[in-house]
Order: structure tokens, then C-alpha cells, then sequence
């Protein structure tokens, strides 16, 4: 038994899913945007390769300030509605007109159409995502336990984004065609989005944010942030963990229609399976990790996921039974990468707070989200002109060379195993270990002894399933400050 799994109570699992219920949504945007929506632009409403690439590599670039932005005013924000619920409040009707001016586009939309409201679209998904991160990252103070919540996060997300994959299916099922399946899931998302942030919001306890620094914000404090090894390695890790699938998900149509030979029906059902295996992937990588510890959880799940990629290349040609095995492989082994991200993260916020005597979980996740950003302007950003360079058209009706195939196929293989692999070597000889952090919370909880009384512990108990299991109030004030 680690040190960590005595400490502290062990959550529900109803409270942690009522929590997830935010991810839901935005398991379903990962999915539709990255998947289907460059292609539905470049294909049915007739906007180049090159502009449909270009645009998202721009936003993507443009938006790179806003992360951190939003971490240094979160850090700072206390209110009686609490520190992350005003922040998922605001970012709902901003996700929601993005959604719609997106996945309802007309024909006949410009470069600065996608511009500004891809714009506004990352703006709200930052927003929510940054939010609920660092706010899971509250709720407990445990090493495995914080495993244990971002893996049922990871589930759910996986779960929105397997409902998202069912509409282009059903959909096709039904008589439409496939360029229907893209407005359809715009407004699935946007019926869904309001009902589970209010979920989390209404179900949640959230602790009082009693670390505010009265201090202002000095540019040191950023860079410090940035310049820290442990933390650059995270960014680096993420970095390839995000453009590594996302250069996948950038050109999987393509790949599967053209070099595999599978329906766009097909397709879908096959992703639909890559997708599905996170749902048991996620939290039985969370579970791996409390014998192997997060780092090296990470380092087995990308070179099990690179060494199942390499396996698409000799499926049959248009033989849907040999794709079922390594779709399934793959997924499961991806669900583990962003969890396992967010976990250590979580982890090493606290080391940054005993070190810098401040809370910065808000802005280190911000950090870690500009990486996102950073990878998935290049995933679209690079693949997209790569094919129109390569000879590769998408527009509907045209027969591409066997030239442009074989590019493609190259180009959907090599690139992801790269950079996924690149991502775990980024987390070798971690030091943050189980045993490491235990130390750091005892140091926390001596440091938070001399603070106020904490009198919100209360809510904080009604989280725990361990029967006559108290919080201490060390650990109360501790989440506090998580």
C-alpha cells in the first residue's frame, strides 16, 4: 500500500460523475470538430485544403494568449457562487453561438467566417475545459485518488464523443446523406451542453478559494512557470500526446475511405470502436498507474499505441473485421494519455505551491492547454496543405491518384507514431513519484495548519463513501488551496 491510498476519503462515484457531467459535451466537440467538421468545409461547403488548414492553424495561434490569461484571473477569483463555477457559467452561451454558426454554416462562407468564429469557439472550449480541469483537481489532495477522478472524467468524455459518432450512423441509416450528420450533431451539442454544465455546477461542492494572492501579478511569476523542467516536460508530453492523434483524426476520413476502402458509414462505426475502447481504457490506465505510477503508465500506453498503429497498414482492403481488433487496441491504449497529463499536473501544482508559497493550479493548467492549442494548430495546420501539396483532393467526385493514396497512407501512419512516442520519452525518470507527493502534502497541510479556519469541510464529507470517515480539516484547507 502507497502512502497516498490511507490518506484522505475516497470519493463517490456518483459525486465524481455528476462532476463529469461537463466533460460530456465536450467529448462529443472533440470528436465532431477534429474529425468531421475540416472535412464537411473542404468537401461540402467547397473551402480549400489550403484555407480549411490555414484557418485553424491561425486560430490556433491567434488564441495561444488566452489560456494563460484565463489561468492568472481564475487563480485570483473569489466569489460567494465560488472560483470555477462563474467561469463554466460564462463559457456555455459562448460555446453554444460558436456551435451554431459553425456546424450550421452556409454555403458560401470565407476564410474570415471561420476565422472568427473558430475564435470564439476555442475561446469557450478554453474557458470550460481550464475550468473544470483545475477544478477536479480540487476535490482531492490524493496521488492515486486524482488518478481515480480524471479517469472517470476521461470515461465520460469518451462516452459524449461514442454518442456523437452514433449520429453520422443512425443518420445514414435513416436516408440522409452524409453531409447532414455535421448540422446534426451541432444542434445534439447544443441541446446538450446547458443540461450538463448545470449538472456539474448544481451537484458540486466547491471548496472556497482562501490561497488568493493579494499581491499583483508580476511577469516573473509566468516565467518561472515556464521555465520550470518538470512543468516543460508536461508541455512537451502533451504536445505530442495531442498533435500525435489529432494529425490522425485530421486526415481519418480520408484514410479509411480512400486507402482502406471502407464506407464513410463504416468509418464511422470503426472510430465509433476506437472510441469505445476509452471507455475502458481510461480508468483501467488510472488503475495500472497505482502499480506502475503515472510516468510510466504513460511510456506503456504510447508504445502499445504506436505498435497498434503500424498494424493498420496490412488490414485487407476494405475488410471491416481485420480493422475491429486494432481500432479497439488503439483507443484503449490513447484513453490514457490526456488523464495521465492531467494527473501529474495536478500533482505538480502542489509541489509549485510548497515552493512558491502560491497557488497556481489555474495557471499551470492554462500552460498545459496552450500546448493543446499549439499541437492542434499544427495538426490541422500541417496536414491539410501537406495532402493538396501531396496531389490529394477532397472535394466530393474526384478520383485521386494511386500517387496521392500512397501520400496519404504514409503521411496517416508516420506521423502520429512520431510524435506519440516523442510524448512518453518526454516523462522518463520522472521524479514526482506516489511517494514524493506524499511528502509535499504533509509539508502542505503543516503550512496550512497556521491558516483561518476552514468551515466548508462539511461539504467536503458528504464526498467521502468510507463510512464514519471524517475530513480532516487540514485536508479541507488543503483542497482549498489545491
Amino acid at each position: 500500500m502507497t502512502p497516498d491510498d490511507t490518506k484522505g476519503p475516497q470519493l463517490k462515484l456518483s459525486a465524481i460523475l455528476a462532476f463529469t457531467a461537463a466533460n460530456f459535451p465536450l467529448g462529443c466537440l472533440a470528436v465532431a470538430v477534429a474529425v468531421y467538421l475540416p472535412p464537411y468545409f473542404a468537401s461540402h461547403l467547397g473551402v480549400s485544403m489550403a484555407a480549411v488548414g490555414g484557418a485553424w492553424a491561425t486560430v490556433r495561434l491567434l488564441d495561444l494568449a488566452v489560456d494563460p490569461v484565463l489561468g492568472l484571473v481564475m487563480d485570483r477569483t473569489q466569489t460567494r457562487f465560488g472560483r470555477y463555477r462563474p467561469w463554466m457559467v460564462i463559457g456555455v452561451p459562448i460555446l453554444m453561438a460558436s456551435v451554431y454558426a459553425l456546424f450550421m454554416a452556409p454555403h458560401g462562407v470565407g476564410l474570415g467566417y471561420l476565422i472568427v468564429w473558430l475564435l470564439i469557439y476555442y475561446l469557450a472550449t478554453s474557458i470550460l475545459i481550464l475550468g473544470h480541469s483545475a477544478w477536479g483537481a480540487t476535490l482531492s489532495p490524493g496521488y492515486h485518488e486524482r488518478s481515480r477522478i480524471f479517469g472517470i472524467v476521461a470515461a465520460v468524455g469518451v462516452i459524449g464523443a461514442v454518442i456523437i459518432l452514433l449520429i453520422p450512423i443512425f443518420s445514414k441509416a435513416l436516408g440522409y446523406r452524409d453531409s447532414a450528420a455535421v448540422p446534426q450533431m451541432g444542434w445534439f451539442i447544443l441541446l446538450i451542453s446547458p443540461l450538463a454544465v448545470m449538472m456539474t455546477i448544481a451537484t458540486t461542492p466547491e471548496p472556497r478559494n482562501r490561497a488568493v494572492s493579494s499581491e499583483p501579478f508580476h511577469i516573473r511569476d509566468y516565467l518561472s512557470l515556464l521555465i520550470k523542467p518538470d512543468l516543460l516536460r508536461l508541455f512537451l508530453a502533451q504536445m505530442g500526446l495531442t498533435l500525435g492523434p489529432g494529425w490522425m483524426s485530421a486526415l481519418y476520413l480520408f484514410y479509411f475511405t480512400e486507402c482502406l476502402g471502407y464506407t464513410p458509414a463504416v468509418a464511422s462505426g470503426l472510430l465509433l470502436l476506437y472510441i469505445l475502447a476509452g471507455v475502458f481504457g481510461a480508468p483501467l490506465s488510472a488503475r495500472l498507474s497505482r502499480r506502475l505510477g503515472k510516468h510510466r503508465t504513460l511510456m506503456v500506453t504510447t508504445t502499445a499505441y504506436s505498435l497498434g498503429l503500424c498494424t493498420l497498414m496490412i488490414i485487407p482492403k476494405g475488410n471491416v473485421a481485420a480493422g475491429l481488433a486494432p481500432m479497439f487496441w488503439c483507443g484503449f491504449m490513447a484513453s490514457g494519455f490526456d488523464l495521465m497529463i492531467r494527473a501529474m499536473l495536478a500533482d505538480l501544482g502542489d509541489q509549485v505551491r510548497l515552493e512558491q508559497g502560491k497557488d497556481q493550479l489555474s495557471l499551470i493548467y492554462a500552460l498545459n492547454t496552450l500546448a493543446t492549442k499549439i499541437a492542434g494548430a499544427f495538426a490541422i495546420g500541417l496536414t491539410f496543405p501537406l495532402l493538396e501539396r501531396l496531389g490529394y483532393v477532397a472535394r466530393e467526385g474526384v478520383r485521386n491518384t494511386p500517387a496521392a493514396i500512397h501520400n496519404l497512407q504514409l503521411a496517416y501512419i508516420i506521423g502520429p507514431i512520431i510524435f506519440v512516442m516523442l510524448g512518453g520519452f518526454c516523462v522518463m525518470g520522472w521524479r514526482l513519484t506516489a511517494e514524493r507527493h506524499d511528502e509535499i502534502r504533509k509539508a502542505l497541510e503543516d503550512i496550512d495548519q497556521g491558516l483561518p479556519p476552514y468551515d466548508e469541510a462539511p461539504i467536503l464529507e458528504s464526498l467521502s463513501t468510507r463510512p464514519g470517515h471524517a475530513v480532516l480539516p487540514d485536508q479541507g484547507r488543503a483542497d482549498a488551496g489545491s
